[in-house]
């Protein structure tokens, strides 16, 4: 950051990336090494935030689902109200800040109070957790397109109307699902319902890239049966998983091989 301060701090809202640390981009590494203060997602990796300058401020601003915790408008002041003080502001936003971040709301609060900002982009969730199982998203033999939704609604908003899946569903697309909530097997059946095929594979990364990490791989039709994922999780869905189902598959089948050979060795 700049060595001499104008009157007004600065503000960077910058991507966590998905919570390896290595996973970080150089420029978010920077500036969390020179923040006064860090505004943080409760998401957010402590191995992530022990990168911090040893004299920032760190202060948790999470919003979870479901536990009363800061408001929107509150963490909006926070950051306004440090740099109308001079100070430098990394607010620190898991994944990508523009993917289901709350981004426009807070370049608008900054807008509106007049405080220098910067965006910087971090890895999003769901294009970690296709690395972390080795797919492609635009396998050009199997997914010509992306498509990028969320099953969480904002509270305090109108009701939005229901996805419109057969507008989205074919099948040459890749499903990336955030915040997917639990009701999978309400979710399958509209996805069918709008035309997708009971055996496309669905796979649910939990904690994706983090010693955390956990995995399920089904078929669309039996996703209801799949177990509830810690948050953070994001459900893809589409063809090009076919090698990610085929592998865990191959997986599962040797765990449970070493656990017979290991149950027969004992007796």
């Amino acid at each position: 950051m700049a060595a001499a301060k104008s009157a007004l701090g600065h503000v960077y809202l910058v991507g966590a990336g998905p919570g390896d640390p290595e996973l970080l981009t150089l420029k978010a590494h920077n500036l969390l090494r020179c923040a006064e203060i860090v505004l943080h997602d409760d998401l957010v990796s402590p191995a992530i935030l022990a990168l911090a300058s040893a004299e920032a401020e760190i202060i948790n601003v999470g919003k979870r689902a479901g536990a009363k915790g800061i408001t929107q408008a509150e963490i909006n002041e926070l950051m306004i109200g440090a740099a109308r003080r001079g100070i430098d502001v990394v607010r620190l936003k898991s994944g990508d800040p523009g993917i289901f971040g709350r981004l426009a709301e807070e370049m608008d609060a900054l807008d509106a109070a007049g405080i220098p900002f910067e965006v910087v982009p971090g890895v999003t969730a769901g294009v970690a957790a296709a690395a972390s199982l080795r797919v492609s998203l635009t396998d050009r033999r199997t997914s010509a397109r992306i498509v990028v939704v969320t099953n969480h609604h904002a509270q305090g908003t109108e009701p939005r109307q229901p996805t419109d899946w057969a507008g989205l569903v074919r099948d040459d697309v890749t499903l990336i699902i955030y915040m997917p909530g639990r009701d999978f097997g309400g979710l399958a059946a509209e996805l069918m319902a709008a035309g997708m095929s009971a055996d496309v594979p669905a796979v649910i990364v939990s904690s994706a890239t983090t010693a955390d990490q956990k995995v399920c791989c089904t078929p669309l039709a039996q996703l209801h049966a799949a177990p509830h994922m810690e948050s953070p999780a994001v459900l893809l869905i589409g063809r090009s998983l076919d090698s990610a189902s085929r592998r865990y598959d191959a997986h599962a089948a040797a765990l449970a091989l070493d656990e017979a050979n290991l149950i027969l060795a004992s007796l």
